[in-house]
């Protein structure tokens, strides 16, 4: 049998971040050889994951992170079974790592993620094997990106919201980028101006405000007017640019960018949380 010395464990732990154990073990079973000890590791990790594939991934961490450029901006989920197990440092560590590769990378969607190479696998297979590590079934279930002139990302505290968020402008201050991004965070818009807001969703709204008033008691050729007075409503409390300012309720977002730099407004956002 191969003598399995600590630097071999340590550096097999350097690369799979498998526990120590883990690592002696599988040298010890591939007699030495170092990529078969790799190979075993990802093999457990596959076997945990067939095991727990009937579990409900439901917690987890959403993670926003800009290119050193400012250009480009990502955010993505990795789900965990446990909120305790989000919180541990080797899943934290998987979810840094691959949010790094899609800021340098720049993948088109969630599947080309997947598929980019890390620690001599790919991103998806690397997810497995964590599985392995620790115990519990991950699900990298979401990736999305923006490119702008300047974008902004937001991480709410405790890993459960993000946002991200592009401008029209860069150079700007910094707070006021952060600043739109909070608001993301803190009003949830369903988009950034009225003319981005589906025909579908403004038929139901409209709907809604005929059916408000004509419980109300209101007469039936009021019902549209009315309506469209509830619809003008809507699109102030829940369209990015018309909604009040949360620092400053004296000014909407769209007068708050306008009064920094007159051609400064959003062109796309992102928001996603995991149950609050």
């Amino acid at each position: 049998m191969a003598t399995i010395n600590a630097a071999d464990v340590a550096k097999l732990r350097r690369v799979t971040l498998a526990g120590m154990m883990d690592c002696k073990k599988a040298l010890e079973e591939s007699e030495g050889n170092f990529d078969k000890a790799i190979e075993i590791i990802r093999k457990k990790g596959q076997a945990v994951a067939n095991k727990r594939a009937d579990k409900e991934a439901s917690e987890g961490v959403v993670l926003s992170k800009v290119s050193s450029d400012g250009k480009v901006g990502v955010i993505m989920v990795l789900n965990s079974e446990t909120d305790f197990v989000a919180k541990n440092s080797d899943f934290m560590a998987l979810a840094n790592k691959i949010l790094d590769i899609a800021v340098n990378k720049k993948p088109a969607n969630l599947d080309e993620l997947k598929s980019l190479p890390m620690d001599g696998g790919k991103v998806g297979e690397k997810v497995i094997e964590y599985v392995g590590i620790i115990g519990e079934k991950l699900d990298l279930s979401y990736f999305d990106k923006i490119e702008a002139a300047h974008v902004q990302a937001y991480i709410h505290p405790g890993n459960r919201l993000a946002t991200l968020v592009g401008f029209t402008k860069a150079g700007v201050d910094v707070q006021v980028y952060k600043d739109i991004a909070m608001q993301i965070a803190a009003m949830n818009p369903v988009a950034i101006d009225k003319d981005f807001v589906s025909e579908a969703v403004i038929a139901q709204e409209i709907e809604i405000g005929k059916e408000q008033a004509r419980r109300d008691g209101k007469p039936e050729e009021m019902l549209e007017k009315i309506a469209q007075g509830k619809l003008t409503k809507y699109f102030k409390e829940n369209t990015l640019l018309n909604q009040d300012f949360v620092k400053d309720n004296k000014r909407t977002i769209r007068q708050y960018l306008t009064s920094v730099n007159k051609d400064l407004t959003v062109t796309e956002f992102k928001r996603f949380t995991l149950n609050l």
